[in-house]
């Protein structure tokens, strides 16, 4: 396996959010062992998003995450803290199929997303040595190769305002409704909107922009019924897989 497989797993993974009945299926990973990583992605998942915004996940920890979804030959997302140029370079640089950033207010900080996870002349990614280059013995091979997918998270009442104009970002691949974070926006500042209406807005308008958009489901029978609209869902985390079983098996 190739130090840069993560990276071209991003063409896989983009064809499969373009197709009109992708229905993939991915879940969060919290728990920042590469040991987790072998295992959900040996259930056969069509793609692990790692949770950097709930866990600190960076340096030699997310490259070995990257290394261990890679024997199974299987996408890797990261959820970033913050859309900041040394946090998602220092991601893209360790071998991650791509980025999903939350809580992008308007159109401006989605461009500037895409920038960051782009190199020029499209953006401002440097270019260095590190994993997904082969510790810089394929910088042409990632140069030129499929960039890294870069999605989204509509969670905010900015993001609602500005929709399609974030919709229209050049670049963007993919949004993902955040319905926690968006439903508490809601209730603090606009209780006259419905949850589900807002979803249903947001659904409309990526399906006019011809936008892949996926939302975050607890569960299968959620993500079942998600999946005949959606083109993606994240399905719940290893936590919640881990505690839901222990539920079921352990108590007396």
């Amino acid at each position: 396996m190739t130090a840069h497989a993560q990276p071209s797993r991003a063409a896989t993974l983009r064809a499969g959010l373009r197709k009109g009945d992708a229905r993939l299926r991915g879940t969060f990973q919290g728990l920042a062992m590469a040991s987790v990583t072998e295992i959900l992605a040996s259930a056969g998942p069509d793609f692990i998003c790692i949770d950097g915004e709930h866990a600190s996940v960076r340096g030699e920890t997310l490259a070995n995450l990257a290394r261990a979804a890679d024997l199974h030959l299987c996408p890797l997302l990261l959820r970033v803290p913050d859309g900041l140029p040394h946090i998602i370079g220092e991601a893209l640089d360790a071998g991650v199929a791509g980025i999903l950033v939350p809580r992008i207010p308007d159109i401006a900080a989605a461009a500037r997303a895409v920038s960051f996870a782009r190199f020029p002349p499209d953006g401002i990614r440097g270019v260095g040595p590190g994993r997904a280059a082969g510790y810089g013995y394929s910088i042409g091979e990632i140069l030129n190769g499929e960039p890294p997918l870069v999605g989204v998270q509509i969670e905010t009442l900015g993001a609602l305002d500005n929709l399609e104009d974030i919709l229209a970002v050049p670049g963007l691949d993919f949004v993902m409704i955040g319905p926690g974070d968006l439903s508490v926006t809601l209730a603090a500042n606009r209780p006259d909107l419905p949850l589900e209406q807002a979803i249903g807005r947001i659904r409309e308008a990526a399906r006019a922009a011809d936008m892949p958009c996926g939302i975050f489901t607890p569960d299968r029978a959620a993500s079942e019924t998600a999946l005949d609209w959606a083109a993606f869902v994240i399905q719940g985390s290893d936590a919640m897989m881990l505690h839901a079983a222990a539920s079921q098996s352990l108590p007396r």
